[in-house]
C-alpha cells in the first residue's frame, strides 16, 4: 500500500511523500489511525548522524515511534481492543517465544523489531498496523498528547525500577532533556523524597522547577557536588544517581554524589565510549544498573498519568500539523533552549 509518510531518505534528508507499507492486518493485529506522534531525540540523532551504533540508515526509512491514535480495524482473534479505542502502542515487538521474551527481558531480545530502527520503519504515516498484544488503551482522562508521551515516560519507569527506588530516597538525575525530566518524575512518583536534576540550560531547568520535589542545579554555577553535599551531608551522598545526559564529562560526578552502596543506573548514550574510575567504584561498593528501552511498564506508565501522579503536559514545548514534520525537525535539529518535547499532529 502507497501511504503518505515522512521518510528519512538519507542523513540530512528528510522527504514528506508516499511510500509502500504493509496494509495486510493479521489475525492478531489492529489498525491504528494516528493522531499524535512525538519527536525523539532517537529520530533526531537519525537525522543528523544517519546511524546510531551499529543501527545504520541504508535506505529510505519512516521516522517516528511515539504515537498514540484511534483503532480503526481489528483482527479476528483480538478482543481486549475495539474500533474506536483511543490508544498507544508500545514500538519494540519482540519474538516472544524469544528466550529473551520467556525471561521478560523482551526489550533485549536480539531479533526485536523497533518502529524507525533500521531498517523498521516508524509510525509518522496516517495509519499503522500493529500486535494488539502491544497497544494499550488510553483512560479518557489522558489526552493524545499526553499517551504519544508513554514511550519516552516508560524508559523513565524502567530505569527506576532497575535502580529500585525505596520512599524517601534522594536522587539525582543528570540532563534536564525529555528523558531526564521523565526518570525524574518517576522516582519522585515511585517515592524518592527529592529529586536534583543538572543541566547547563536554564529554559530546561526552569521547567524542572515547576514540578514538586525536583531542584534546578545549573552546572555551569554551581557544582553538582556540591548541591548534593548540602542536600545530603558531607562524605554522604544521594541514594539513586541517575545518568541521562549522554554526556561523557558527567561520570566524574556520578561516582562522587552517590552514597556508599548507593546505586547509579546509566540511561544517556554517549556517542563514543566512556572510561571511569573502576577503583571509586569499588571503594564505595556502588551498583551500576543500565537501561536499554523498557520492558513489562507500558500499562503501569499509563495509570500513573491516568492518576494524576504524573503530569507530562508541561513538557510539550510545540506541535506542529503533519504537512509541518520537515520543519519540525529542523527545529528538533537545532536544539532550541527552551524546547523539550515536539510533536506533530496527524489528526485532528
Amino acid at each position: 500500500m502507497n501511504a503518505k509518510a515522512l521518510v528519512l531518505e538519507k542523513q540530512h534528508e528528510l522527504a514528506l511523500r508516499e511510500i509502500d507499507l504493509p496494509d495486510q492486518v493479521g489475525d492478531d493485529d489492529v489498525r491504528v489511525r494516528i493522531h499524535t506522534v512525538g519527536i525523539c531525540g532517537s529520530d533526531v540523532h537519525y537525522y543528523t548522524h544517519g546511524r546510531i551504533g551499529p543501527f545504520v540508515v541504508n535506505e529510505p526509512m519512516v521516522l517516528g515511534h511515539e504515537a498514540s491514535g484511534t483503532i480503526v480495524e481489528v483482527g479476528r482473534n483480538v478482543s481486549h481492543l475495539a474500533v474506536g479505542d483511543r490508544v498507544c502502542m508500545e514500538p519494540g515487538i519482540p519474538d516472544l517465544s524469544s528466550r529473551a521474551s520467556k525471561l521478560g527481558v523482551y526489550n533485549v531480545d536480539p531479533a526485536v523489531r523497533f518502529w524507525a530502527t533500521p531498517p523498521i520503519h516508524g509510525c509518522l504515516t496516517p495509519e499503522v498496523i500493529h500486535p494488539a498484544a502491544f497497544t494499550f488503551r488510553l483512560p479518557d482522562s489522558v489526552s493524545f498528547a499526553e499517551g504519544a508521551m508513554v514511550e519516552p515516560f516508560a524508559i523513565g519507569m524502567q530505569a527506576v525500577a532497575r535502580a529500585d527506588v525505596q520512599a524517601g530516597d534522594v536522587c539525582v538525575v543528570t540532563g534536564a532533556g525529555p528523558i531526564g525530566l521523565m526518570v525524574a518524575l518517576a522516582a519522585l512518583a515511585d517515592g524518592a523524597s527529592e529529586v536534583l536534576v543538572s543541566d547547563l540550560v536554564d529554559e530546561k531547568l526552569a521547567i524542572a522547577d515547576g514540578y514538586e520535589g525536583i531542584t534546578p542545579v545549573n552546572v555551569s554555577r554551581d557544582s553538582l557536588r556540591d548541591a548534593v553535599s548540602r542536600r545530603c551531608g558531607e562524605d554522604w551522598g544521594a541514594d539513586v544517581v541517575f545518568e541521562a545526559s549522554g554526556s561523557p564529562k558527567v561520570y566524574d560526578d556520578l561516582l562522587a554524589c552517590a552514597r556508599p552502596a548507593g546505586t547509579i543506573v546509566l540511561v544517556g548514550m554517549p556517542v563514543e565510549p566512556v572510561t571511569f574510575d573502576v577503583v571509586a567504584a569499588q571503594a564505595k561498593e556502588l551498583h551500576i544498573e543500565t537501561v536499554f528501552r523498557y520492558a513489562n511498564v507500558y500499562d503501569r506508565a499509563i495509570a500513573l498519568m491516568a492518576s494524576g501522579k504524573v503530569d507530562l503536559k508541561p513538557l510539550v514545548s510545540g506541535t506542529f500539523p503533519f504537512e509541518r514534520s520537515v520543519e519540525a525537525f529542523e527545529r528538533a535539529a537545532a536544539g532550541h533552549a527552551e524546547d523539550v518535547k515536539l510533536q506533530i499532529t496527524l489528526d485532528e
